[in-house]
């Protein structure tokens, strides 16, 4: 099993706050999108995080060792809405997993 953190960058640093109805509808999407994931055992964890330079999200990826994590950002509904957001992959050099023997 691989492990990637995805970072998912907003539009502008202020975006939680300042939102729009079509906007929040997009976010919607994207949380279920990755609820989804995370109930076919791809995410460990995902949700925003309060940085005071600007919030973002993220997301701990697992994934077998064949399997590439671009596919997952590339068809988040906050990519592929063309708003703005930026999606980041980094992989893990290492993970320790609650309940998972290492």
């Amino acid at each position: 099993m691989k492990y990637y953190f995805y970072k998912l960058i907003p539009p502008r640093p202020d975006f939680p706050q300042t939102m729009t109805p079509a906007e929040l509808a997009i976010m919607q999407s994207h949380v279920g999108y990755w609820a989804g994931h995370m109930q076919q055992g791809r995410v460990v964890v995902f949700g925003p995080v309060a940085d005071p330079a600007g919030a973002f999200g993220m997301a701990v990826v697992q994934l077998p060792d064949e399997a590439a994590p671009e596919p997952l950002r590339d068809n988040d509904p906050a990519i592929t809405a063309g708003i703005g957001f930026r999606g980041e992959i980094h992989p893990m050099l290492r993970a320790s997993v609650a309940g998972q023997a290492r």
